[in-house]
């Protein structure tokens, strides 16, 4: 198992219980990081090369959905001012939030999903409820459906007419059986997508900075930091349920970026060592521990902690926020500029190609292709990350929660996995056609905020319950009421609006 060691195996005669319904955690020694990414130091570069990892598959999802579809679309509505703050206090406290839950898997090596079992009632209410919220947050694959319009005009030369939109979905469907390839191909999920976005959010950062540069005034660069920066009243017309589909989407899902966080444990932060990963079809037949491993509160272990603490803070906070707010001002100013130029506003049905259309019209094919390129490949990173997810959470909760199931498995999770990703690609395929893609997403970014409402609480009582050298401060409790207060906030617009149809606030 890639989880366990030979130096460090798990001490069956101790264990740690912590909440309640589920079995008692082992207990093991934390690894070294060393031991854990197998270098005899860690530097700079091998920070870059082995550590970072899951905060570029958050990214990769965040980008896609906030950054290319819903911010822009806002910006080149309202403008940057009162919109940008929303971007940035969403960035912040979804960082802080993402410590905070990757605190739990780093101290566990359990999976998110798998720790609200813990909660009191117990597993059987939480789990089942967390799924059925994810999954109504993210099952509709707006990501997805956006993701097939820009390959369609990346293949056809153009932006599809209304009555070829059927085309768009059939791509859209096929790209997530592309994901479903990388899937199966990889020796390690985790590592296969991480590598992936490397690539990804590399290439599309390079076209954004080349183009930005190239054609974008100093004034709209300016308009659009100090947008970031400056607090305002948000701008005149529009609704809540507008800002908290942004709200939402910037930086990854609010209340739901739980999802995302499970790969600190296949990634190997920790005590996610101890446990295990989702192997590739490649990679091998591995075990994954139903059950989590946590350390004795030791000198050496607190010392360890500390360690894998900053690599955590480095990999949130230097690649996940500094990404998502780059990744955010590099299109909304773009797209700004655009707007002012074409004399037009995106809308809902058009945001996807809306920038590569104009700056096509303005600099000829070249600059058309480019930019679909950029949007394809983006978009492409947010339905690899969300798809995958979808199967993995689900995955990771059946195995955790049902001995039967690790017995039809014979302690193989890829018998489930695989089988159960075509379902979902199935279910998928059917619930693109519902609606246009970003009304999709806005859909889901606000059913996101729903989790905000009780997550971040369950959050604080599994935490608080962790061996002491890794328990949160009380400010960071602080921080996540605040992510209660202000994701809450726009969820309860998005009801009221959704139930009235009209909205509860508007500005």
């Amino acid at each position: 198992m890639a989880g366990s060691t030979e130096t460090e195996p798990v001490r069956e005669s101790q264990s740690y219980q912590l909440g309640t319904s589920r079995p008692p955690l082992g207990v093991a020694d934390l690894p070294e990081p060393e031991e854990v990414f197998k270098v005899s130091r860690l530097g700079p570069v091998q920070v870059i090369q082995f550590v970072i990892g899951p905060s570029l598959i958050a990214l990769g999802i965040s980008i896609g959905s906030g950054e290319w579809l819903l911010g822009p679309q806002a910006v080149g509505a309202y403008g940057f001012i009162g919109i940008g703050w929303v971007i940035t206090v969403s960035a912040i406290l979804q960082t802080f939030y993402n410590v905070e839950v990757s605190r739990y898997v780093m101290a566990t090596g359990e999976v998110p999903i798998v720790g609200w079992g813990r909660v009191p009632p117990g597993w059987k209410r939480w789990i089942p409820f967390a799924l059925i919220v994810f999954y109504f947050a993210f099952i509709f694959g707006g990501w997805a459906a956006s993701a097939g319009q820009g390959l369609f005009a990346l293949i056809v030369g153009r932006v599809h007419e209304p009555d070829e939109l059927e085309y768009t979905r059939l791509l859209a469907i096929g790209l997530l059986f592309v994901v479903f390839l990388i899937c199966v191909v990889a020796r390690k999920i985790s590592r296969a997508l991480e590598l992936s976005n490397w690539v990804i959010i590399g290439s599309l950062l390079a076209i954004l900075i080349v183009v930005d540069i190239a054609i974008v005034p100093a004034s709209v660069w300016w308009e659009g930091i100090r947008g970031l920066v400056t607090p305002a009243a948000p701008p005149a017309g529009i609704t809540a349920t507008t800002l908290g589909a942004l709200a939402g989407f910037t930086a990854l899902s609010s209340g739901l970026n739980w999802y995302a966080m499970a790969h600190y444990r296949d990634k190997g932060y920790g005590m996610g060592y101890r446990v295990g990963f989702l192997a590739g079809l490649r990679g091998g037949r591995q075990e994954v521990l139903p059950v989590g491993v946590t350390f004795p509160d030791t000198p050496e272990n607190g010392s360890r902690w500390k360690r894998w603490y900053r690599l955590l803070l480095v990999d949130q906070w230097v690649v996940f926020f500094g990404g998502a707010m780059i990744g955010m001002l590099l299109p909304t100013i773009l797209m700004a500029h655009v707007v002012a130029t074409s004399g037009e506003e995106p809308t809902t049905a058009n945001v996807p190609t809306f920038t590569a259309e104009k700056l096509g019209e303005q600099y000829g094919q070249p600059m058309f292709y480019l930019m679909l390129i950029a949007g394809v490949l983006i978009l492409f990173s947010t339905q690899l990350g969300i798809f995958e997810a979808l199967v993995r959470n689900f995955t990771d909760a059946a195995h955790a929660a049902s001995p039967r199931l690790r017995r039809l498995l014979e302690g193989d999770p890829r018998r489930f996995y695989y089988p159960y990703m075509l379902v979902v690609l199935a279910v998928i395929a059917g619930a693109i056609h519902l609606t246009t893609p970003v009304r999709l997403v806005q859909i889901s970014a606000n059913m996101s905020n729903l989790g905000a409402l009780m997550f971040p609480f369950m959050l604080m009582y599994l935490n608080s319950k962790l061996p002491k050298p890794a328990r949160p401060r009380w400010w960071h409790y602080v921080l996540l009421v605040l992510n209660f207060l202000f994701f809450g906030f726009f969820f309860v617009n998005f009801v009221y609006e959704l139930v009235t149809g009209s909205a509860l606030v508007k500005f």
